[in-house]
């Protein structure tokens, strides 16, 4: 049986890029971030309106690769120690727990039913790092400590989102125990020390021998080709043990940062490139994920109030504690704002929820529509109001 050119392989990633390219004249046309460009256009070619693209599991396959790729590359500007500061821990976990009591409390206000309302909670303690990192990128300030101090916290905070996903499922389930929470944060953070230390003491040595070796001589993309696989194999690792994959890409990046290259092409240019081509179809899927024509009124004004206490939670969550730990006004809004994109993480959560029952179709839109909603907000804050003067 034949089928049509719109659902081959070829089509379909063409017109992915294609409407990435829009996204950027977009944004240029109205003086945003990329981010916010490619997303509003990810969300007009998608089943919102005119439904050229849905969010098959080919968007989805590229949306995923798009995330790791992107964090592998912001990976690769930091330094580990810049993110080992014990102010981090305190900002990440307020930035959990008021978005979680926020959520909470909304959702029980407005007459969901107590699973429903743990659900919720549980999508506001999200962030999204790769929709932070990648507009500190676009606009040169990755090197600065406000921008160490947001992915130092949003790495915390995603790991610890994550743990409050597992506990919440539990709570509802009625099969928690501080056991399984402990079991759970035990494993979570075991990972991440190991996965650093084999990074730095074991695959950054290799990658500069196989640097010195004449084969790399001969084929300079060798190092690179390597690097991306063990890249990739550490998100798989986070991904089996629990955790984000894109936190085991993030690693992978910090971890090979240092590496010495003689004769191979260097790291940062080659998986610049991927993440130029995949980053945006990832912000793109975005987009497309959301269908706005299943608002009802009801559901609209849930959204509005949750999109208001999702913003309102991660900035007395994280920017109040940053402050009072001294960090200056400035810096501990950009800290603030940082941490309120939920993007793909919450819709994430959400999915997870619906497909267990334990939210309906509504609540699951309005969750995914307020994930939308702040991942636009601090792109549009950041180059307007915070960075306006650099």
């Amino acid at each position: 049986m034949s089928t049509g050119i719109e659902t081959t392989i070829e089509f379909q990633m063409s017109l992915l890029l294609f409407v990435a390219l829009t996204g950027y004249l977009v944004a240029s046309r109205i003086n945003q971030s990329a981010v916010v460009g490619e997303i509003l256009v990810g969300l007009i070619v998608g089943p919102s309106f005119l439904a050229l693209i849905t969010y098959t599991d080919f968007v989805r396959s590229l949306a995923a690769l798009g995330a790791v790729i992107l964090l592998f590359v912001i990976g690769l500007e930091f330094d580990l120690k810049d993110l080992l500061d014990r102010r981090y821990v305190v900002i990440g976990l307020s930035g959990v727990i008021v978005p979680w009591l926020g959520g909470f409390w909304l959702a029980e206000a407005m007459g969901y039913p107590f699973g429903s309302a743990v659900f919720v909670g549980t999508a506001m303690t999200a962030t999204s790092i790769a929709i932070t990192a990648n507009v500190l990128k676009e606009m040169g300030q990755l090197s600065s400590a406000a921008a160490r101090a947001v992915i130092g916290t949003a790495v915390i905070d995603d790991v610890l989102s994550l743990i409050a996903l597992s506990v919440s499922i539990d709570v509802v389930a009625g099969t928690f125990t501080p056991l399984g929470v402990a079991t759970t944060v035990f494993k979570d953070l075991a990972f991440i020390v190991v996965a650093g230390a084999v990074g730095i003491k074991v695959v950054a040595p290799l990658l500069e021998r196989v640097d010195r070796t004449p084969l790399a001589q001969r084929y300079p993309e060798l190092v690179f080709i390597t690097a991306m696989a063990a890249a990739f194999f550490f998100a798989m690792g986070a991904e089996f043990i629990g955790i984000s994959a894109i936190i085991g890409a993030f690693i992978a990046g910090i971890s090979f940062r240092g590496v010495d290259l003689a004769h191979s092409r260097d790291l940062k240019e080659g998986a610049e490139y991927l993440h130029i081509i995949f980053a945006s179809i990832f912000f793109v899927s975005l987009g497309i994920l959301v269908d706005i024509t299943a608002l009802t009124p009801g559901i609209a004004l849930f959204l509005l109030a949750l999109t208001v206490v999702a913003v309102v939670t991660k900035l007395i969550g994280c920017g109040v504690p940053a402050r009072l730990q001294g960090v200056s006004t400035r810096n501990s809004l950009i800290i603030g704002f940082g941490m309120v994109p939920r993007g793909e993480v919450a819709m994430i959560v959400a999915l997870i929820g619906l497909n267990q029952g334990l939210i309906d179709q509504g609540v699951y839109v309005a969750i995914v529509l307020m994930s939308l909603l702040t991942t636009v907000i601090t792109p549009i804050v950041y180059r307007n109001w915070l960075y306006r003067e650099t």
